[in-house]
């Protein structure tokens, strides 16, 4: 397969594509995460991966010479979804008890926006999977939040940590979604533009 850039400096998402034995190089630029407000939740990860995708196939275009294959750009956004609400990350301590406070007991839907752009063609998507937890003890959050300090996660968890292995009832979608990228689908994707470009 053709090595993509990966507009994501996200570990979780560093990792799914080596496991799923993907070559990429990783290329971030900074990028306002805003959007619309009249925009669906749904789309809203879509949107702000696009915003990455552009500002890093900008960049690139200014590196590689003209006669180059374009690269391709793989960008991705996560959002936490209780009731209509997003939950962003935690921005203290006490923050993150209240937003597992929030999700404990509670069923939240993940979605994950994701583009992929070559040249002037897009690939845009967003996954969905639903998330329930058990009822957690103020002891259990106070321990997670404490121990793995999940300040730069989108809901203040992650799945494959301690609160995953102990908190979480069911998960129905994909697992890896949860994590950052629906690796399976992204693969899909990326060989239907593989194939699109033999035929041309």
């Amino acid at each position: 397969m053709q090595k993509i850039i990966l507009a994501s400096q996200s570990p979780r998402r560093k990792q799914l594509l080596e496991w799923a034995e993907i070559p990429f190089e990783i290329v971030v630029k900074s990028t306002e995460e805003t959007y619309p407000e009249d925009l669906p939740i749904e789309e809203i990860p879509i949107h702000i991966a696009r915003q990455k995708a552009i500002v890093v196939t900008e960049t690139i275009t200014k590196m590689v010479k003209l006669s180059q294959e374009p690269k391709i750009i793989l960008a991705a956004d996560t959002v936490v979804v209780l009731g209509d609400k997003i939950i962003g990350k935690p921005v203290d301590r006490q923050d993150a008890i209240d937003i597992l406070i929030s999700l404990s007991g509670n069923l939240h839907r993940v979605i994950t926006g994701v583009v992929i752009q070559q040249g002037d063609q897009e690939i845009a998507f967003s996954d969905i999977t639903s998330v329930q937890f058990h009822e957690l003890t103020k002891q259990q959050i106070e321990f997670y939040v404490d121990k793995y300090k999940p300040y730069d996660k989108a809901g203040a968890y992650a799945i494959q940590e301690w609160i995953g292995v102990v908190g979480i009832k069911s998960v129905s979608g994909d697992f890896y979604n949860v994590m950052g990228l629906p690796v399976s689908r992204v693969v899909q994707e990326l060989e239907k533009l593989k194939r699109k470009e033999l035929k041309e």
